[in-house]
């Protein structure tokens, strides 16, 4: 009686099959980017995680009475796209402005504000952010710098300030009342890493390159001081929800934002843990050298939230962007060859920033886009390191967009990662040899293999 026990025993065990899949994938093409198994036509997920690519057959023995079936009906599946530079939170707070980014004209973008203040209190700030004046079908009259000065647009908004960023997040326009707040006059001097574009008799034109953005910016900040804390919390997760949003549209579920400060970090934490997150962050720590030190010991954070959140980097700016003229350039901008660009951080700062970094076993990545900038910064990263990097840090330069020759064999003599956009390559394509010259335009502009 026993023997025929076991033998019982023994029939159902060899009759368990696999356990059902949460979630197959069948009937397409999935493409897996892993040289082991580069592609099958079904997929099976547990939970979270991908179990098995292989055929139709394999996957279909995986479908129970609760498993979720995708007939991709010969469609294309890949893995979700990694964003290798943004920046999260302003992806969000872009839809919550005025978008200028399709704008062909100065006048639209007046009549885009002149609707705003419409509806507006008086003293309420007018945000946008997107406008390219080499985007626009024409230059307007009495324009610097390609740019018009405050006075159309102060005109239609004298009680609101107007604040609207530049495309590259490089420079701004301000009308009169946000120039006024911001303690901005003729007499005003250029912020160090800066500049307030002029017109001939010295007075501001309302555009602020780099870091003269702080002088409004930091008016703006007053007047958010006034919301709560609720509120402030609120419409910080709704930036998270909106840019959340926007990048799983376009296929993105894994971000790398490019410089957050210890306060959105924390929220960021708070969400992953609570399972609340939806994009996967990997998120560089944007802060002053002594809270960096401050709040080093908190760092490495690697995988939190079942990994969805991950700080372990720094990010740093020597230099501007090469359409505002504030790339950091060798020799003179062949079409403003009174500017070589603008140095951003005092390069001493970012030599301070290597060393915490170094001390706490943090990766450091300094954005840097003309050739003075990238020279500075490999520069300062083999002085950090001795020589080239044999501990595989990975330090990176963010955009590397223009190279001095001589500079380009550094990256893989030291063990730089050149982080370049591939957009940067199309988006300022058009105005790179009017910047730059043939020459350097030929021999060192986005090297890419």
């Amino acid at each position: 009686m026993k023997h025929l026990l076991l033998i019982v025993a023994l029939s159902f065990v060899g009759c368990t099959g696999p356990s059902p899949a949460d979630l197959v994938l069948v009937g397409g093409r999935v493409v897996t980017v892993d040289e082991a198994v580069p592609e099958g036509t079904a997929l099976a997920v547990d939970d979270d995680r991908i179990r098995l690519v292989g055929s139709d057959e394999d996957v279909r023995a995986l479908i129970g009475p609760d498993t979720e079936v995708v007939e991709l009906n010969g469609r294309l599946a890949i893995p979700g796209f990694i964003e290798g530079h943004g920046h999260f939170m302003s992806i969000g707070n872009a839809k919550m402005i005025l978008d200028l980014n399709d704008a062909r004209t100065w006048d639209d973008i007046v009549e885009q504000v002149d609707s705003a203040v419409a509806i507006s209190e008086p003293g309420t700030w007018i945000m946008g952010r997107g406008w390219h004046q080499e985007k626009w079908d024409d230059t307007p009259e009495g324009s610097i710098d390609g740019v018009p000065t405050h006075h159309t647009l102060s005109s239609v908004s004298p009680r609101n300030p107007v604040y609207l960023g530049h495309a590259s997040g490089h420079a701004a326009f301000a009308n009169a009342e946000a120039m006024r707040l911001g303690g901005i006059s003729a007499e005003t001097p250029d912020p160090a890493g800066g500049e307030i574009v002029r017109d001939a008799r010295g007075n501001p034109t309302g555009l602020l390159r780099e870091t003269a953005q702080g002088l409004v910016g930091r008016a703006r900040s007053q007047a958010q001081r006034s919301l709560t804390a609720e509120e402030a919390e609120e419409r910080a997760l709704e930036q998270v929800r909106l840019a959340s949003e926007e990048v799983l549209s376009k296929g993105v579920t894994s971000f790398q934002d490019a410089g957050s400060g210890f306060g959105t970090i924390d929220r960021f934490r708070r969400l992953a843990e609570d399972g609340d997150l939806p994009v996967r962050l990997y998120v560089m720590i944007r802060a002053s050298n002594e809270s960096i030190a401050e709040n080093a010991g908190d760092f490495p954070l690697v995988g939190a939230g079942d990994d969805f959140l991950t700080v372990r980097s720094i990010k740093r700016s020597i230099d501007g962007a090469l359409g505002p003229h504030g790339a950091w350039l060798l020799e003179p901008y062949s079409d403003k060859p009174e500017s070589a660009g603008l140095n951003t951080s005092e390069v001493s700062s970012i030599e301070e920033t290597a060393r915490v970094a170094l001390e706490n076993g943090l990766q450091l990545n300094v954005h840097a886009i003309g050739d003075r900038a990238n020279r500075e910064v490999l520069d300062l990263y083999e002085a950090t390191f001795g020589g080239p990097d044999d501990q595989d840090r990975r330090w990176r330069i963010e955009h590397a967009q223009h190279l001095h020759p001589d500079d380009i064999p550094r990256f893989a003599e030291l063990g730089v990662i050149a982080a370049m956009q591939g957009v940067h390559a199309t988006s300022d394509g058009p105005w790179v040899h009017e910047k730059l010259g043939e020459e350097r335009a030929r021999e060192g502009a986005y090297v890419w293999r």
